[in-house]
């Protein structure tokens, strides 16, 4: 029996001697990687956590005290320590553990989190919350009461919202603990001036010598008497942070402390320092030096790619240096696909710039960068910032690109309103990784851009079924100069359903029939007509043929805004039924738009509305599982689609016409 299997909650935990605790990471590390190996998902973030995580665990009681984390992709051995390892084994699905930490799953889990930034501010809301129940930790009042400590990267504290919460934080009176875990990585390397600051810290050889000075200002913290003495034990490896000079004093004009950095991988003094620090009734940061990819040198070596791996193998033991790693792949990903048609507009154009946040490699950026470094910009994670400058480029008379997860863009969505679509200013999106997401969950699906953009004048938002029609998209979006546009396109593979089929250009409201032998606004008749909006448009010809009717029209919608209007107004005429399809909400989403573009067409020239049947994500959370089975559970894939134009084909005799949503979009659980 392995340690780790006689670790059933925290209390476990802190009955093991210290030497003990270098054999547990060890056994945390293989666990997590084994099972990585096998199904996927965030291996380096965890793998650099695991001393800092044990040892966050040793010291405070969090079943009591508060453990906040930001992005929470680093949580797995977090959920170890507290009885989930039973779940490990089915990791990011529906029956086992969910890749972010998960409020449903454990107590412990105190936010369902999985975008950068919030921690501390959600910390400080604890903290505040905690004091006015009179449970919050004070050390003359309530030495039982509960701390509250929020783990955030370097990367992600200089995102807005987490300079917000630190501003908030620095108003506390009362013990309140930011780990700082400092790996020098985001996703990728990450970026700005204040990225830049640490790395000429962690390079410097002379802030050593503000030792003195450290122990000094320590010494007038309540505590700081032993926070310099574990601090003077630690030597070299704990060196004051403290100077606005070479330090990170910037952190005291917040109000926050700042100490170390401390080794994250050395328990001895990472313990003693949180102890020690456990004890200070003011806010104060701890810097801690981590290793993305811990453990393993191929992680190590190249954290990026291993950052959200999907199941990969090796061809020797993990552990022996210089083994080769073999990464799964299904096929040429819509990413990827991205990533050179950017090349190739901005090969042929000089006005097209393009830039990412945080995620040159998950959304093809990456290409870009390396060839046109000049007009390639990863900003880190800074989404409102990145869209507000796309907004100054295109104001200048450039074309910008911003590539970003379709489930960022809320974070810039602001911007996207002010400072593009308010301008008439030409901002371009690429949205990567809509709709549903598999095993990343509920935190990261891309299920509201739709409704969020469509609100915007002048705003074109369109969606992608397979390559060709995406790099057509791009092409429309770098002529287009009305407003803002958008494509947006899912976590998967492209299709070559249509690859030997040449890809008409896109009209800005027109829809592409892919069933030309039943197409309505040439003259045929359909008994029904699909429209769908991205890639759910090919499983809605698998469904047509799967139903048996060879008068079924299939539409590839193009645009949920503007809506294909002499469309919609022939399907009125025909008194055509309609399905409606998205990977998106029912709610604000493409459905929606053609069913109020179907009364506006009714009403102006007499029409009625033929039955509607809309398709589309439920108003409920879809948590973590395959991307195939999260389709499946809401109708979406081919079976369910087939389902939906049966029932529609069964009841078409109806002569009244009637919108109708089926029960299963509608249903909850």
């Amino acid at each position: 029996m392995t340690i780790l299997d006689t670790i059933r909650g925290p209390s476990d935990l802190r009955e093991l001697p210290v030497e003990k605790l270098p054999q547990l990471a060890a056994e945390i590390r293989r666990a997590i990687c084994d099972e990585v190996m096998k199904s996927g998902g965030h291996l380096a973030p965890n793998l650099g956590v695991v001393e800092l995580t044990i040892a966050l665990h040793y010291v405070f009681d969090f079943a009591w005290d508060r453990l906040l984390f930001d992005v929470g992709h680093q949580c797995y051995p977090h959920k170890l320590l507290t009885g989930r390892q039973a779940l490990l084994k089915k990791l990011r699905t529906r029956e086992g553990m969910a890749g972010f930490p998960e409020t449903s799953e454990s107590p412990y889990d105190l936010f369902r989190v999985g975008h950068a930034g919030t921690a501390i501010s959600t910390a400080v809301g604890m903290a505040r919350g905690d004091t006015l129940t009179g449970e919050g930790f004070d050390p003359a009042s309530r030495p039982d009461g509960r701390r509250v400590v929020s783990l955030i990267g370097d990367a992600s504290i200089v995102n807005g919202v987490a300079m917000e919460g630190l501003n908030g934080a620095g108003t506390l009176k009362r013990q309140f603990l930011v780990i700082l875990n400092d790996n020098g990585m985001s996703i990728s390397k990450p970026q700005g001036a204040l990225a830049a600051h640490f790395d000429k810290l962690r390079l410097s050889q002379t802030y050593g010598e503000l030792k003195k000075d450290a122990r000094e200002k320590l010494k007038s913290m309540p505590g700081g008497d032993l926070v310099a003495k574990a601090y003077h034990r630690a030597g070299d490896a704990a060196k004051a942070m403290i100077s606005d000079e070479t330090g990170t004093g910037w952190f005291e004009h917040f109000g926050l402390k700042a100490v170390g950095p401390v080794d994250g991988h050395d328990f001895p003094s990472l313990i003693e320092m949180l102890r020690e620090v456990k004890e200070i009734d003011r806010p104060i940061v701890l810097h801690v030096k981590t290793i993305k990819g811990k453990g393993y040198e191929f992680a190590e070596r190249d954290s990026s790619k291993f950052h959200s791996p999907p199941a990969f193998k090796v061809d020797a033991d993990v552990e022996t240096q210089g083994c080769r790693v073999e990464l799964k792949s299904d096929g040429r990903s819509f990413t990827a696909a991205v990533g050179d048609a950017m090349l190739e507009l901005m090969e042929r154009d000089a006005k097209v710039v393009t830039c990412t946040a945080a995620m040159p490699d998950g959304t093809g950026i990456s290409k870009p960068l390396a060839k046109f470094p000049d007009r390639s910009w990863d900003v880190g994670i800074c989404e409102s910032h990145a869209l507000d400058m796309m907004a100054g480029l295109a104001k200048t008379g450039f074309k910008p690109f911003l590539a970003v997860y379709c489930t960022f863009l809320q974070r810039a969505f602001d911007q996207a309103f002010q400072e593009s679509a308010l301008q008439n200013l030409p901002v371009r999106l690429l949205l990567d990784r809509a709709g549903l997401v598999g095993g990343d969950g509920a935190v990261h699906h891309g299920f509201c851009d739709v409704s969020l953009l469509r609100t915007l004048p002048g705003a074109a938002i369109m969606a992608a079924i397979d390559e060709p029609s995406l790099k057509a998209s791009m092409e429309f979006m770098r002529t287009y100069e009305t407003g803002l546009s958008s494509v947006r396109y899912p976590r998967d593979t492209v299709s070559s359903r249509f690859t030997a089929v040449a890809c008409p250009p896109f009209e800005l409201g027109k829809a592409r029939c892919l069933t030309p032998h039943c197409d309505v606004l040439t003259g045929h008749h359909a008994e029904a007509a699909i429209l769908a909006f991205g890639t759910p448009a090919l499983d809605a010809l698998a469904a047509a043929e799967l139903s048996g009717s060879r008068n079924v029209a299939v539409y590839d919608a193009r645009f949920a805004k503007p809506i294909d209007a002499a469309l919609v107004r022939a399907l009125c005429e025909s008194a055509t039924p309609i399905i409606t399809i998205e990977d998106h909400s029912i709610v604000g989403g493409f459905g929606t738009a053609v069913m109020e573009c179907a009364h506006t067409v009714a009403s102006t020239h007499g029409l009625s509305v033929p039955a509607i049947t809309t398709l589309g994500l439920p108003d409920r959370w879809i948590l973590q599982d395959s991307r195939p089975k999260q389709l499946a559970e809401v109708g979406i894939d081919a079976a369910g689609i087939a389902n939906a134009l049966r029932d529609l084909l069964a009841k078409s005799s109806v002569t009244e016409p009637a919108v109708s949503v089926p029960s299963r979009a509608r249903q909850t659980r």
